[in-house]
């Protein structure tokens, strides 16, 4: 019996220490887990002026040293060509409709 006392004793000793150690782990993880401060720190008119103006110059550089290209002039068709074009795609889609026909 006393066999079974001391087992006992140490099972619940065991179970003592493992519950300190859970709560710590939860305690770690919690701690691990939680968000930071959600206020956001204000700026003054002076601070937003720099940095406005820092931006400015920013995009200020970035576009003075784009390189603009010179686009191609575009070709534009006759009139006449226009309706050559019309009547072969007309004859193409009577052509067409009729092998479809049969």
């Amino acid at each position: 019996m006393a066999n079974i006392t001391s087992v006992l004793k140490q099972l619940e000793q065991e179970r003592t220490r493992l519950a300190s150690h859970l709560a710590r782990l939860n305690n770690a993880l919690s701690a691990l887990n939680a968000k930071g401060s959600s206020r956001r720190g204000t700026i003054s008119a002076a601070g937003r002026a720099r940095i406005a103006a820092a931006q400015r110059a920013r995009w200020s550089k970035a576009k003075g040293k784009k390189v603009v290209s010179i686009s191609a002039h575009k070709r534009k068709m006759s009139p006449a060509a226009r309706r050559r074009i019309a009547a072969a795609q007309k004859a193409r889609w009577a052509k067409w409709r009729k092998e479809q026909r049969g």
